[in-house]
Parts: structure tokens; sequence; C-alpha cells
């Protein structure tokens, strides 16, 4: 008898409990689904005329759609960094997108995402989370290298990635890379072999463990290239062939998502959420020689991709908890991709040792209300805007928008901010002040400056204090040899 009592509390002591085992399959999948270059029209959803997104019209009917879903800066690499951090891409030293590696003056050949940053991988994988990334990188100079940190060391177990765009095309790529080795040409268009290998390994993962899945299309970005028979169907309601390719672009993106829900759905993977978003604002029409395809559109917003106008920052946005019990409809509320951080930390119980220095706010309780009030605004500095303007906040209803001057000149555009410059930078006053009733006024046509002394006057204040507590934390880069 001792002997069998012995063996029984042995088995109780190794194997986990069935309370515990439920508890860890209670903390819901996430999924996070990046778009590149997606404009905020460019959704049926959000009122696009030509673009056929039934799957994302049909997640959006689920779930939330949002209006005024924020990307953390008009332009790639920073949007990506401060998704992946919840602070300003600017405290994390990646100020524009990062190209491939060349040594330059200012210092761009070193920018990467810091060993010392906190992820959302890295943090939902100390809460018992697989962590998988398939898709775009683009946070280091020097993709796959020993000499920069690459996607595994920020959590994710698995990593199936390109540096930048899909090349030579989204047809066909052949620069994947699969946790550190060259993949070579594959067969298909991008965002269907992106959701492929993101299905292969879900197969291949401990059926009983939460999951972390970031999924990071090149769609809709340069250079494009798409299935025939969807470039035909869009063909006699386009413009010509350049912007039905866009058009099937979108289409094919959004099949991609489309085999992605079957899957979740036929396998049960019902505690489920899923936040769809893009990176910025769409690109502008031969802006560079290759952007003979972008036709993105911005909806009623103002600029494009790398302006500071709404047309850059503000994204579609979508989100939806299969089964769960949420908020369903259009949601108003301010939501920015700073906030997924602090809001997939509460939601599965992780304590967060800096959040303190994070300028995202959870949203949790928005997820069941659709209503949130935000406690501090959002910011962003971008030293290469197109606009004149190269800083922007958003405060409750109100857009402020300024130029950065020295000596009552321009500040010159800046791809970085390093030791060269830092003085320049600092130096800058915040001048020629614009000011937006923004709930009222999408398009930013009404600059009421002067109109609203008072209004404006407090929103300097707040933008002044804002930008210089920006400045203070906003990293720079140094050549140690």
């Amino acid at each position: 008898m001792k002997n069998y009592l012995f063996t029984i509390l042995l088995i109780a002591i190794n194997c986990p409990s069935t309370k515990g085992q439920k508890q860890a399959q209670e903390k819901p999948n996430i999924v996070v689904i990046l778009c590149d270059d997606l404009g905020y029209g460019d959704l049926s959803a959000y009122g696009h005329p030509i673009i056929k997104t039934p799957h994302l019209d049909n997640m959006a009917q689920k779930g939330i759609l949002m209006t005024n879903c924020y990307s953390s800066a008009p332009v790639c690499s920073p949007s990506r960094a401060g998704l992946l951090t919840g602070k300003s891409p600017n405290k994390v030293g990646i100020y524009d997108f990062i190209p491939g590696y060349k040594r330059s003056e200012d210092l761009r050949d070193l920018v990467h995402l810091q060993e010392f940053e906190n992820t959302i991988p890295s943090v939902l994988k100390s809460a018992g989370y697989a962590t998988c990334l398939s898709g775009k990188w683009h946070c280091s100079s020097r993709f796959n290298s020993d000499a920069q940190p690459k996607p595994d060391y920020f959590g994710f177990d698995h990593w199936f990635a390109t540096h930048n765009n899909a090349s030579p095309s989204h047809q066909n790529p052949s620069n994947f890379v699969r946790n550190g080795n060259k993949v070579g040409e594959l067969e298909g268009f991008s965002c269907q072999i992106v959701v492929d290998e993101a299905i292969g390994w879900l197969n291949t993962k401990p059926s009983h463990q939460p999951f972390y899945l970031q999924i990071t299309f090149h769609e809709p970005h340069e250079p494009i290239a798409s299935p025939q028979q969807l470039i035909d169907k869009n063909l006699p309601l386009s413009e010509n062939e350049a912007q039905a390719k866009y058009f099937a672009n979108v289409e094919n993106m959004d099949l991609a998502v489309g085999r992605l829900l079957n899957y979740l759905e036929e396998n049960k993977l019902d505690n489920t959420l899923i936040f769809f978003t893009s990176d910025n604002g769409p690109e502008t029409l031969m802006r560079y020689s290759r952007a003979k395809h972008s036709y993105g559109s911005p909806g009623e917003l103002k600029g494009m991709k790398l302006w500071t106008n709404e047309a850059g920052i503000r994204v579609p946005g979508i989100l939806y908890w299969m089964g769960n019990e949420t908020f369903h409809g259009t949601s108003d509320a301010v939501i920015s991709a700073l906030d997924l951080m602090p809001t997939l930390a509460e939601i599965t119980g992780v304590q967060l040792e800096n959040k303190h220095e994070l300028d995202g706010e959870s949203f949790v309780k928005w997820i069941k209300t659709g209503q949130k009030k935000r406690t501090k605004p959002l910011v962003w500095a971008f030293y290469d805007a197109l606009n004149q303007q190269r800083v922007a906040m958003r405060s409750e209803d109100w857009k402020v928008l300024a130029t950065l001057t020295v000596d009552g000149k321009e500040l010159p555009k800046l791809h970085n901010l390093y030791d060269g410059n830092e003085a320049l930078v600092k130096s800058a006053k915040l001048t020629n002040f614009e000011l937006y009733d923004i709930k009222n006024d999408l398009g930013e046509t009404n600059n009421l400056a002067s109109s609203k002394p008072k209004v404006l006057k407090k929103m300097k204040k707040v933008m002044e204090e804002e930008y210089q507590l920006l400045l203070e934390e906003s990293f720079i880069w140094r050549r140690e040899n």
C-alpha cells in the first residue's frame, strides 16, 4: 500500500494537473496580420468601389472595424518596430525604412532592432506561447547576419522571412530565409506562400500550446505581381492593366487571409484573437521608378505614405476574437499599433517590467465596449516626411502638426539620428502649427489655427511637452569603431 501511494504521489508531482492544462488552453491564440502599404481606402469594408475583400469584410462584420486605427510611423521599418515593442520607434532608434547594408555617413548601416528591446513574441513566449513570424521582417540592416539579432532573438521560435520586399516580385520569390537558412525560389505568390508556411507551422506545433502568429504580408508593396485570373477579373473596371494588377494584389491577399481563417475554423481554434492592420498608408504612384502599380487609396484622408497627414498614419484596422464575446460593429475609438504590446500582455496575464516606458495603452476594455479614452496623446516625429510638417499629434478629437526649424530655416530631411546631427535636431523648434478638428474633418481641409486660438494654445503646449519628452528619449546612433 505504501508503494502504491508513493507511486500515485510521483505521478501527481510530475504530471501537469488537469486544471493547469485547462488554464493553459484558456489563453487565447493570437494572430497579428500586417499588410505593407495598404491604404485606408483599399478594402471594400472601407468603401473601395472596385476591390473585393469578402474575407476581411466578414471579419469586420463578426468583430470590430476601426475607423481611427493608427500605425506607429508613416513608413515600414519604424512602424514594425513600434508594433513589436509598444514604444515610439524614435525611442527604439528606427527613424526611417532600413536599407540593405551599406556603410553610410549617417550610420544607417548600424540601424536594427536592438538586443535589449522587449517584444511581443518574447513576452508571450515567457507566458508559454509558441511563436512564429511568416513574411517580411525589415527590422535590421544586416538581415540574417550574426552581426545583428535575427527574429529568433526577439522570441520567434520559427521564422520564415525576407529582409524587405519579396524579390524579384510577389510571384515566385527567391529571397526567403527559414530559421537562418536560405530557401531559394518558391513557386506561387508571396501572400499565399506566407500563409502556407504559417499553416505548416501550426500543424507541427504542440496542439495544447497557445500560439502567437505574426503574418507580415508583402502585399500590396511594389514590386507587385498578381494572379492572371484576378487581373482579368479587375481589368474591365480599372483604368489600365497596372491598376488592375494592384486591385488583384489586394484581392489575392484577402484570399490568403480567407485560407487562414478557414484553417482556424476547421481546426476548431475558436479562442483566437486576430488583429489585422497595415504598416502605413499607400504608396504614391510613380514616386520612384518601380512604383508603377501603386494605385492605393487614401480614401477621404489627406496625404499618402511618408506623410504625417492622416493618410500616412491612419490605416485599416480589424479585430476579430473567434469564440469570444466582444463589441461588434464600427468603432471610432483611437487605437494604435503601439497598443498591442500592453493589450496582449494584459490578456495573457504577463506583468511587463518596462510598462512605464511604453507609449501604447491597453485596449482590453475597448474590445468589450468599442469605447476607449486615451490617457495620453499619440505623437509622430518623422524627419523624412514628404509634407512640410514633420511632427504630428493626435489628442482626443484634435490633430496638430508642426514644422521643425533651425534659425528660421526648415530642418533638412533626415533618415537617421546620430551623433553627427544630434545637436542640430535638438536645437530645432516647432513652428508653423496647424490645427484640425480631426473627428469632423478627416481630410484636414480646414486649418483652425487662427480661428481657435485658445484650443491652439492648449494643443501647442501639449505638443511641445510631448515632443520634448520624445526627443529626450530618442536613441542616438554612434559608431564605436
